[in-house]
């Protein structure tokens, strides 16, 4: 037995090393030298240094003088990040977009961009699509006594194009910069 024993337990405590502490000081050493602000969270401060919260997660924001990420299915929590799980047939999900395109509805811009109606995948998407941002344009700029054009301007340094898909924009980046155009 204890030749059994012996090998077996050398060979736990060797793979416990290898797996549970060499590779990820390796994989926490190689992420921090190659790529800093990704390993340590994209956080994102205001000029003062203070966090903001994260590029990679949507943060709720409320009031008309803020641009508004799309819905949240888990409340912009991240431990209950997920989508609703509601099918598309489903009745409920129906009705939350009807109630929220009554809700986002603007008298004369048409109808509100879908992705202001729906969650992401992952419920904490922080970003929209420029037509999204576009249609909160007018409230924004009446909000907070702004020439629409210069609003329009900020949304354009604020678009980001992924290597793959259509172009984005980052909300919590954009509102912390409508911050900034005030001072």
């Amino acid at each position: 037995m204890a030749t059994l024993f012996r090998p077996a337990l050398c060979l736990m405590l060797l793979m416990t090393a290898i797996t549970g502490v060499i590779y990820p000081l390796s994989v926490t050493a190689i992420a921090q030298l190659a790529f800093p602000e990704q390993a340590n969270g994209s956080l994102v401060r205001d000029a003062g240094g203070t966090v903001n919260g994260s590029a990679l997660i949507a943060q709720s924001f409320t009031g008309e003088a803020w641009f508004h990420p799309r819905p949240s299915a888990g409340a912009f929590a991240t431990v209950s990040s997920a989508a609703s799980n509601l099918a598309p047939s489903n009745p409920a999900l129906a009705t939350r977009i009807k109630d929220s395109a009554a809700e986002w509805a603007v008298p004369g811009q048409g109808p509100v961009p879908l992705a202001m109606l729906t969650t992401s995948g992952s419920g904490l998407d922080p970003h929209l699509p420029p037509e999204a941002i576009r249609y909160q344009l007018a409230r924004v700029a009446t909000a907070r006594g702004l020439p629409l054009q210069a609003l329009e301007q900020l949304l354009q340094r604020h678009i980001e194009q992924p290597l793959v898909g259509p172009p984005v924009v980052n909300v919590l980046l954009l509102n912390q910069a409508l911050a900034q155009l005030e001072k």
